[in-house]
């Protein structure tokens, strides 16, 4: 039966591919899209602003405070025959000051290093956006390339099912139950049921890749996501560059760059000022030298709860991060677990699975043709192999994403 069709496609074909030959491609890569993604995402541009900021930061991280420069008046008469004069008494002073706080230099130490550190987790969190945007882009993609493929499989079908309901009224006029045409007509109308489900997940697929790329994402999608071989033992020894682990040594830099600060306090600051006091030209001018000294007398209710505070945050950032090195541990070993069920199972369905169905559709079919069938039985072993080429393109678009996540969470 098919021969005749195969025959008249030929020609078609052929011109297609001429036809596709004379257009230049429009396809996009999955390089081009990641460049692109990169590109627009706000995302890393807010992220590059923050690192942009606290790398400014650094210089001035550690320097002494500015200088105050004070003018005044000293002992200026309020009353008496020199009142609000400013050179008839000898203690009025026209006075002018500058000082300096200096912290000590413990102090102005660990502030660098929480500015550094600041700066290193910065540049961190943007590793870790980089990757998870490459994540999401991985996602939206193979999506897009799954709903084709499922497309593309149904499309076929229903061609088929087409050529089959040219064929059937000759079929029933020689005799065949009326009823097979009703039954091909019935599978049409599921298969375009099941046309408008992956043209509705064709469209968020699709608006999913577009709010990562833009409208390049309306483009044909070339290929699939490269994703490198990994073997288990290099992924778990991984771990410990899994993203969100990044930035965690930057946090605990930090923590202990500011359990230091507030040690330092217990040290205490000082100060110095000079100024130069002017009076009447009768009096002689006068200059003044002070240096000040903090006091921290009551260092258990200022400066130790203080470092107790600190001392907290820097144990809740190693709590933290360990704890979270543990669920990526598991999350790996799940993930692992699960690509190994995958692939038992895609092996299985290429290996036996299709052939057994394909078998089971050509010996349908040859009885049906040779009259000691029935169309029910045909179409019933079409639709086994249409929901085991379907769950085919499911099974290998999740052990895809799951080779997305394993590859795209890491920063070696």
């Amino acid at each position: 039966m098919s021969t005749p069709f195969c025959g008249r496609a030929v020609p078609a074909l052929l011109f297609t591919l001429a036809a596709c030959a004379a257009t230049p491609t429009l396809a996009l890569s999955y390089a081009e899209a990641l460049a692109l993604a990169e590109q627009q995402a706000p995302g890393l541009r807010a992220q590059r602003a923050s690192v942009d900021g606290a790398q400014a930061a650094q210089a001035g991280a550690g320097a002494l405070p500015d200088p105050r420069l004070s003018l005044g008046v000293e002992n200026l008469p309020t009353s008496g025959m020199d009142r609000w004069s400013l050179t008839r008494d000898f203690m009025t002073m026209q006075r002018v000051a500058l000082m300096q706080e200096v912290p000590n230099a413990a102090k102005r130490a660990a502030q660098a290093e929480t500015a550094q550190a600041r700066a290193a987790r910065e540049r961190a969190l943007l590793t870790v956006q980089r990757l998870q945007l490459r994540q999401a882009l991985g996602t939206a993609w193979t999506g897009v390339r799954s709903v084709e493929q499922r497309r593309a499989v149904l499309h076929q079908l229903l061609v088929e099912n087409g050529r089959l309901q040219q064929t059937l009224p000759a079929r029933i006029a020689g005799g065949a139950p009326a009823a097979e045409l009703l039954m091909a007509r019935q599978e049409a109308l599921a298969l375009a049921d099941r046309m408008d489900e992956l043209q509705r997940d064709a469209d968020k697929s699709r608006a999913a890749l577009r709010r990562l790329i833009g409208v390049s994402a309306d483009a044909a999608l070339d290929d699939d996501v490269p994703l490198p071989l990994l073997q288990a033992d290099e992924l778990r020894a991984r771990v410990h560059g899994h993203a969100e682990l990044a930035a965690y040594p930057a946090q605990q830099a930090m923590a202990r760059a500011e359990l230091r600060e507030a040690q330092a306090e217990s040290r205490g600051d000082w100060s110095w000022e000079v100024a130069y006091s002017r009076r009447g030209r009768q009096w002689g001018d006068m200059v003044s030298l002070q240096i000040s000294f903090e006091l921290p007398w009551q260092k258990e209710r200022r400066q130790q709860p203080a470092q107790a505070a600190r001392l907290r945050e820097a144990e809740r950032v190693d709590a933290e991060r360990e704890d979270a090195e543990r669920r990526h541990r598991q999350e790996l070993d799940d993930d692992l677990a699960e690509l190994q069920s995958l692939a038992g199972q895609i092996g299985r369905a290429q290996a036996d699975g299709l052939a057994l169905a394909q078998e089971r559709l050509a010996l349908a079919m040859v009885s049906y043709e040779a009259g000691r069938g029935e169309l029910g039985a045909v179409l019933a072993a079409r639709g086994q192999l249409l929901e085991l080429r379907l769950r085919l393109i499911e099974l290998r678009a999740q052990q895809t994403l799951l080779c997305v996540r394993l590859n795209s969470l890491s920063q070696e």
